[in-house]
């Protein structure tokens, strides 16, 4: 990733705007900083900004997008993934394969732009924003779909952080029932932790929100092959340019060494929570870039029927979650 001297006026100015996200994101979970960071950007998007910006938050939208994706990779460990893997790869299969069957079904029913349509079923299916994040440099997507993708899958977040816990105390969940759940049926991370934290502030007891985030963190692995897959997909389409090892999007292949990384060697805390944060600040800085990028008049004429897709993937993923949970005994 070259950094030229003309990009740094806007990625200096994306960077204020995730900045305010940030700290908003930080107060108001549930709602989380890139979705702050989209808001800001669309806002600021109907006023005059110079023209030597405009580099630099192509930039930002693009290429910072890609590296926060590689960042992510030193969260994940895969030791303690393969552990928790080994009771929930069944059911995570299950709910990843019924949302992208569902999306495919509701996007040739109702007509969806494919690239929407792929981004709303990669974001419900497998990890929300960072899935979204790590598919839209494949696929080459317009700031416009990634912004209505971004702000479907924040739609579901909020319900099922606010819905999730109660229904689990109806349906008369147990605390590792509840993390399953909520690790394999909520979207984003952030709702992940925010449903299973009030959970587990109900009942005293860390269990479901461990499990959770791990469960989460396991699904987030799917990132690699599904993202390799359209990679493979999006070079066929090109039928001059097919070329399997050109098709595979070099910076998944650099998520995947820093899990790697991060599995096999003793990195310090200090790095990896670094790490972290630079990775969530990132993705939140590509999304203040693509709210400026973005059109909120045409954001909302291609909405309607992405929620729709949205909706019936999200709703497929709760019961086939539930339905995997009774079948095995987990619940």
């Amino acid at each position: 990733m070259i950094m030229e001297k003309r990009n740094i006026s806007g990625i200096l100015f994306s960077a204020l705007i995730a900045t305010c996200a940030y700290f908003l994101g930080k107060n108001f979970p549930v709602i989380g900083g890139p979705v702050f960071g989209i808001l800001f950007g669309i806002i600021l998007n109907n006023f005059k900004r110079p023209e030597s910006f405009e580099s630099g938050i192509k930039f930002t939208s693009k290429k910072i997008l890609q590296f926060a994706v590689i960042l992510l990779g030193f969260g994940l460990n895969l030791s303690e993934i393969i552990v928790v893997g080994k009771s929930s790869l069944l059911i995570i299969l299950s709910t990843i394969s019924t949302a992208l069957i569902i999306s495919f079904a509701t996007a040739k029913i109702l007509k969806i732009d494919s690239d929407v349509a792929t981004l709303v079923g990669v974001g419900s299916s497998i990890c929300g924003g960072s899935a979204i994040a790590a598919t839209a440099p494949v696929i080459n997507a317009k700031d416009e779909d990634i912004a209505t993708s971004i702000s479907v899958i924040f739609l579901f977040n909020i319900i099922a952080a606010l819905i999730f816990p109660t229904l689990g105390v109806k349906l008369g969940m147990t605390h590792t029932g509840f993390g399953m759940w909520a690790g394999t049926a909520i979207n984003d991370t952030s709702s992940v932790v925010a449903a299973s934290g009030t959970w587990s502030t109900m009942f005293n007891d860390d269990t479901a929100l461990n499990y959770a985030t791990i469960v989460k963190l396991t699904r987030t692995l799917a990132i690699i092959p599904i993202t390799l897959g359209l990679g493979i997909i999006k070079s066929k389409e090109n039928v001059d340019k097919v070329s399997v090892l050109k098709s595979f999007p070099t910076f998944i292949l650099f998520f995947l060494l820093a899990s790697i990384f991060t599995t096999v060697l003793p990195l310090p805390a200090f790095f990896l929570s670094t790490m972290k944060f630079l990775s969530k600040f990132f993705i939140i800085m590509a999304m203040s870039a693509i709210g400026l990028n973005t059109d909120l008049k045409k954001l909302i004429s291609q909405g309607g029927k992405a929620i729709v897709e949205g909706a019936l993937c999200w709703i497929g993923i709760i019961f086939v979650s539930l339905a995997m949970q009774n079948l095995l005994g987990i619940w």
